[in-house]
Order: structure tokens, then C-alpha cells, then sequence
């Protein structure tokens, strides 16, 4: 049977396209190589369950290796103590474990509840022999955890751990414990008393920090599609398409295998893209983008949950999408926690980052298409003349804005600075939304997104725009920021980019001009 890009559930070898996972493991492995205790917390569809799989089988030749999934042991597992060391006595049974002799027959005694006493000290005490008589180290892995972190006997669990390993120069007990999960397990007193909400009193404190990429570099999607390519022989330059897939995901596993997946699975076939050699070239690239922007996912519905949960980090994320200050990573600031443990944000060069650029431009779609904005004479406008900006295929970006200086200026002309210094780039972005929607795409080029200025690029049937936005501060600034433009087409090699200056000027002259700057041509647009 012919593999497949998967998104859904652990990744399987030979059944699925995937990164080689050889390094990471590696890394982990040192850690418990080194008797570390430790969580693997990322947001959802990271990799940790496909990660686990493989670290059980990495493993096997030097551990013992029990393998358990608390979502699977189901509610009835968290009611008190009793069920608890039933369920996870049941769950190791299950694991398929190779255990010493005597050992599986007292975990069978308290998966059947025969035993007079049935408590977390009487498991830790069949543990303790475990460990002892074990022919190799035992290790210890536990995937999605977060299940039971709403329970305070997963908090007495945890206890019992800590307490364990302390201890293990005395007693025997784990080489390694590795519980994974999205919340950071050492925060999970939050989940449990709700009025402390940003206390933190967890017993995992002995945990190690696990600093490990799961980020896909571009070599390691390229790896993954050249076993791809192997199949099929496309023709693919598969660097440059790694490339530009890492470009839009940095790396989320679940969304560079999504990519892959839209362009085997619906690019391939179509009728502007007739077979698999057609769709993986940079137009195929650009249908999958559009698709995965506007496809709903599990990924995406949890994303949206969690900003409907926590009010603050929407506020946040308003903020740095479209008021442009600096926002510094501070990891001990409780709401850029919460962003950073569900993968909205990133930490680039000390300062907030959302993770990636498909995320941004799901985030801008989130926060430009409520129902208020959607109503927005701006947004009507764009709607209704939309056909008058495309030229034999192209977007006419002079007409376009053209258009846009003149509607701004009819209906927002006499709004404040403060207005146009918050508002104005987010209503062009309003303003563009359904003109390219359904053909083109954009994204906000981080590097230069702040109050002054923010780089808009648009791909659009093939053909790539870079609009700067930027508030005016004077003729000065004005011309630095065309030389600047000038110097960032080159990136792009482009020879023509466009600017929109929003100015405060009481003598300014709205309208459209070009510049030439060098052998670039700018179109400057000022409202």
C-alpha cells in the first residue's frame, strides 16, 4: 500500500511520509540516559504521541520501556485513589511490559481490586521491586496527561514520583518519567483551583527543562519529501519546495505535513494542475496555502477556543497584529505563557512573534472577518468593486489603491491621528481581504511589522506584491523609507512595490504618484 502525509493520529513508519526523527531522539534519550524527569509540552498536533511511539522502540535495546495513554484509562480512572490504582495497575498490564517475575501478578491483584488495600503507596511499593529486579532500567512514559491534570490524585501521583526520585539514591524506582501533554505540568495547580490562577504549587518541580526542537527544520521536510519523490518522480526541485513550505509553517509539524498532504491529495488532479508534477512546483505551493487558510481543522477550532478562554491573549494578539508596538517574550508574564504553551507565539530576538505565517494570516482572517468589521462600509466597498482591480488575470494594485485612498478619504478623512494610527493599516487589510480572496493570498512580513511601518506581501496568480504601510513622519522619513522599499524588493527580486502612507498633514495631498528610486519603481499611495 502506498504511504500517505498524515495529520491525524500517530505517525507510522510504514504506512507515512515523515521526518526523520533520529536527532530528536537522540536528544531525548540523552536526558534519560542522564535520569532526568521531565515533560515534553507542546501544542497540539506537535508530534508528541508520533514522538512517543518512537521513543518506546528507540529505547527497547537498553530499557524497559512501559508505554501508557491516560486518556485512554477514561474518566472512571480519576474518581478517588482506588479507581486510579486500578485503571494505571490495568494500563501497565496492557502496556505489553516484559516484567520481572512476581511483579505482573501483584499488578494483576490491584487491577482486580483483590488486594486488602489499594493505594498509590502500595503501587510505588510494587514499583520499588520493579526497579530493583528489573534486568535493564525501567523507564517510565505517559502520554497525554493533560486528561488528568483537572484531578487531584494526579497531583498525589505526582507526589508520589517526586518523592521517588528524591529518593533514588536510597531506593530503587524509574530511571526516567517522561509525561507529555500540551499544559506544562508544573502550572497545573491553575487547572485545579481556578482562584489562584497564576499560582504555581506543582510536586514536578523536579522536572528537567526540556529545551528539544520538534520544529521541522527545512532539511528535515526536505527529507520527508524526498521519500515522496522517490514514489513518484515528479521533478520537483524538492529543496526550494521544503524550502517554501517551512517558509509558511517554520516548521509546526502538522502544518508542513498538511501542505504536503493538500498537494498529493487535492492540488494533484485538478484541472490547473492535471497530475502530481503539475502540483508541486510554487503556483501548486500557492493553491495548498489558500486551501489550508481557509480549511477547517481540529488545529485551527482549538486555536479559536483558547482565544475564546482567555480574553487576555486575544488582546494580546490584537496588539501585536495591528497596534505594531514591541511586545518583549517574557516567559514569566502569565499571558505570554499561556501563548507561547498553546504555539501561538514565539520567542524571535527577545521580542513576541506569532509562530508562523500560516497562523498569522488565520489570526488577521480571525480578528478582520467578525461580524462587525464585515459590515464596515470599507469592507462592502472592496467586495463590490473587486473586479475592477484585476487586469487579464493580475491585480491591478495602482487601481486598487486608487480606490482605496479616495474611499478612506470619503469616510474617515475627518477621524483623529490616533484613529488612523490604530485602525488605518487594518482597514486597508480589510479593504484587500475580498478583493484577492479565493485567488491570492497574503502575509504580514514580521521583520518589519511595528508602529512605523509594516510589510505586506500578496501572492497572487503567480505574482508576488510587496505593499509597505507605513504612517508618515515627514518628507525625511518618507525618502528612507523609499530607499528602504527599494532595498527590500531586491530580497524579492522585484523591480516595481507599492506604499501606503497614512498622514497627519493638514496640507498633505491624498493621492497616487510614482517614484523611481535606483531601477525600482515605487507607486507611493497617500491618504
Amino acid at each position: 500500500m502506498a504511504k500517505k502525509f498524515n495529520t491525524t493520529g500517530a505517525c507510522i513508519p510504514a504506512k507515512h511520509y515523515m521526518v526523520d526523527l533520529t536527532p530528536l531522539l537522540e536528544a531525548i534519550k540523552e536526558m534519560i540516559d542522564e535520569g532526568d524527569y521531565f515533560t515534553i509540552n507542546r501544542a497540539r498536533q506537535y508530534g508528541k504521541t508520533t514522538t512517543l511511539r518512537a521513543l518506546r522502540t528507540f529505547l527497547k535495546g537498553d530499557y524497559i520501556v512501559a508505554s501508557l495513554d491516560f486518556q485512554r484509562m477514561g474518566s472512571y480512572a480519576y474518581e478517588n485513589e482506588f479507581t486510579f490504582v486500578q485503571s494505571l495497575s490495568s494500563a501497565l498490564i496492557r502496556a505489553s511490559v516484559s516484567f520481572p517475575k512476581g511483579i505482573k501478578e501483584q499488578l494483576e491483584s490491584l487491577a482486580q481490586g483483590t488486594e486488602r488495600i489499594l493505594s498509590l503507596q502500595r503501587l510505588f511499593q510494587i514499583f520499588e521491586d520493579w526497579c530493583a529486579v528489573s534486568e535493564r532500567p525501567v523507564v517510565l512514559l505517559i502520554d497525554e496527561v493533560d486528561t488528568a491534570t483537572n484531578n487531584q490524585i494526579f497531583l498525589d501521583f505526582l507526589a508520589q514520583l517526586r518523592a521517588a526520585y528524591l529518593d533514588r539514591d536510597i531506593s530503587p524506582t524509574f530511571q526516567s518519567v517522561v509525561l507529555a501533554g500540551v499544559y506544562d505540568v508544573r502550572n497545573i495547580k491553575r487547572k485545579i483551583r481556578p482562584e489562584e490562577e497564576y499560582k504555581e504549587n506543582s510536586p514536578w518541580n523536579i522536572a528537567a527543562k526540556f529545551l528539544v526542537e520538534m520544529t521541522f527544520s527545512a532539511k528535515e521536510i526536505g527529507g520527508m519529501i524526498r521519500q515522496y519523490e522517490e514514489d513518484y518522480h515528479t521533478g520537483m526541485c524538492v529543496d526550494a519546495v521544503a524550502e517554501t513550505i517551512y517558509d509558511y509553517t517554520s516548521g509546526y509539524p502538522v502544518l508542513s505535513s498538511e501542505l504536503c498532504k493538500l498537494l498529493d491529495e487535492e492540488i494533484a488532479g485538478t484541472d490547473e494542475f492535471p497530475d502530481r508534477s503539475a502540483a508541486w512546483t510554487a503556483e501548486g505551493l500557492n493553491e495548498a496555502v489558500k486551501l489550508l487558510l481557509t480549511e477547517k481543522n481540529a488545529l485551527f477550532e482549538s486555536l479559536w477556543d483558547k482565544l475564546n478562554r482567555y480574553p487576555e491573549m486575544k488582546e494580546r494578539i490584537y496588539d501585536l497584529l495591528f497596534r505594531g508596538a514591541p511586545i518583549p517574550f517574557n516567559i514569566d508574564d502569565p499571558v505570554t505563557n499561556l501563548l507561547s504553551m498553546f504555539g501561538f507565539v514565539k520567542n524571535e530576538g527577545g521580542t513576541l512573534q506569532i509562530s508562523n505565517r500560516i497562523f498569522e494570516t488565520r489570526l488577521y482572517n480571525y480578528f478582520l472577518m467578525t461580524a462587525d468589521a464585515s459590515r464596515t462600509d470599507v469592507f462592502q466597498l472592496g467586495s463590490d468593486d473587486k473586479n475592477q482591480f484585476v487586469t487579464n488575470g493580475q491585480l491591478d494594485m495602482e487601481c486598487l489603491l486608487g480606490k482605496f485612498v479616495k474611499y478612506f478619504d470619503d469616510i474617515y478623512g475627518d477621524r483623529g491621528q490616533k484613529f488612523v494610527e490604530d485602525d488605518g493599516r487594518r482597514y486597508f487589510m480589510l479593504f484587500l481581504k475580498p478583493i484577492i480572496n479565493g485567488t491570492g493570498n497574503y502575509y504580514v512580513e514580521a521583520r518589519t511589522r511595528n508602529r512605523k511601518q509594516t510589510d505586506l506581501i500578496i501572492d497572487y496568480h503567480g505574482e508576488q506584491l510587496v505593499i509597505e504601510l507605513k504612517i508618515w513622519r515627514g518628507n525625511a522619513y518618507n525618502e528612507r523609507g523609499e530607499e528602504q522599499l527599494a532595498e527590500y524588493l531586491d530580497y524579492y527580486h522585484l523591480k516595481k512595490g507599492y506604499m501606503l502612507s497614512f498622514c497627519f498633514n493638514k496640507n498633505k495631498k491624498i493621492g497616487v504618484k510614482e517614484v523611481t528610486v535606483g531601477d525600482r519603481l515605487l507607486v507611493e499611495a497617500v491618504v
